[in-house]
């Protein structure tokens, strides 16, 4: 269990986290999200002993990382994919590590296999490519067969084989009642692989729930009708107490001939019945919920640090076929 209290940090005046505290679990993913500066690595680095907090503290199983007499058993970390020294080989790197660590011989070609580097364990590391790379700091975190795991960003540069595989490793992990704390940028990942979740932004902790809970909480839901009765369809709506009708773009596989709406404030039995009453053709009725993506957004808009400006869309224009185009 890595447990983080009431933990700050500043750099020359700059609040990198303010009195962070949340728990990632035996037997769980935690999912640790938030926008680029929102704190999570500066809490992923002090928990590791790398970096000293200025007040509040990281425990991990109880003790804190410095006062651990065999490290890499108790918490393994991917916090660098480049962090192997470029001249040594992979396989030169692990053995090392178990040198130094009171680690079996035999476990490094273990986790050579279970990462899938066995064919490249002689080539320098500075030659891996970043995928590649990643997989090799995966291999040190699982070299003590570690009780908890501290991944940030592990899937960067992978393909999605290698996503695929990090995303089962979690949820073994998780199975054996280790603890697995996960950043991560792809949401969809995070949503397919986390338990529960702990949101950061400016370096606050924004929410701290399951990830159903999450998404129910910070979603709205919506109905997706397809219909060609657009008039009918609108008037039954306007006639409805509360509900609301917007049209959204119409995907590649909807039929033509018929408009797109998302529907709102009327449950998805009633409108259904209403339309059976009113004969309404329609193509397409279901109910839709915000993914975990929609509802990150929606939760860190206005906490991100680094904003970019919004890209401007530019409609095509029709021309005709004997005008050039420019």
């Amino acid at each position: 269990m890595i447990e983080i209290q009431n933990l700050s940090k500043t750099f020359k005046g700059r609040v990198a986290v303010n009195n962070v505290s949340f728990v990632a679990a035996d037997g769980k993913v935690t999912g640790f999200l938030g926008p680029n500066g929102a704190g999570k690595s500066t809490t992923m680095r002090t928990a590791l002993g790398l970096i000293k907090a200025d007040s509040g503290q990281a425990l991990i199983d109880g003790q804190t990382f410095a006062s651990m007499r065999s490290p890499m058993s108790e918490v393994g970390a991917v916090l660098d994919a480049k962090s192997a020294h470029k001249g040594r080989s992979a396989y030169s790197h692990l053995y090392a590590l178990a040198l130094t660590n009171n680690i079996p011989k035999a476990r490094v070609d273990e986790v050579i296999e279970i990462t899938g580097i066995a064919n490249v364990k002689k080539r320098r590391a500075g030659a891996f490519s970043l995928g590649m790379s990643q997989r090799l700091s995966i291999a040190s975190a699982l070299l003590g067969d570690p009780h908890n795991l501290v991944l940030d960003e592990p899937i960067n540069g992978l393909d999605p084989e290698g996503v695929r595989w990090v995303r089962e490793l979690c949820r073994y992990y998780a199975s054996l009642g280790r603890a697995v704390l996960l950043s991560s940028h792809l949401m969809s990942e995070v949503a397919l692989t986390a338990d529960n979740l702990v949101i950061i932004g400016q370096g606050q902790v924004l929410e701290n729930m399951a990830v159903d809970a999450f998404i129910q909480k910070h979603s709205s839901a919506a109905i997706r009708l397809a219909t060609p009765d657009v008039e009918l369809m609108r008037n039954l709506v306007e006639n409805t107490p509360g509900a609301q009708i917007e049209e959204i773009p119409a995907a590649p596989t909807d039929p033509q001939g018929a408009l797109v709406f998302h529907i709102s404030g009327v449950a998805l039995e009633q409108l259904a019945q209403a339309i059976a009453q009113t004969n309404i053709r329609v193509y397409e009725l279901c109910a839709e919920h915000s993914s975990l993506e929609q509802a990150y957004m929606e939760l860190t808009h206005g906490h991100e640090q680094y904003a970019a400006q919004q890209v401007p869309i530019q409609r095509a224009e029709t021309v005709s076929s004997g005008e050039a185009i420019r």
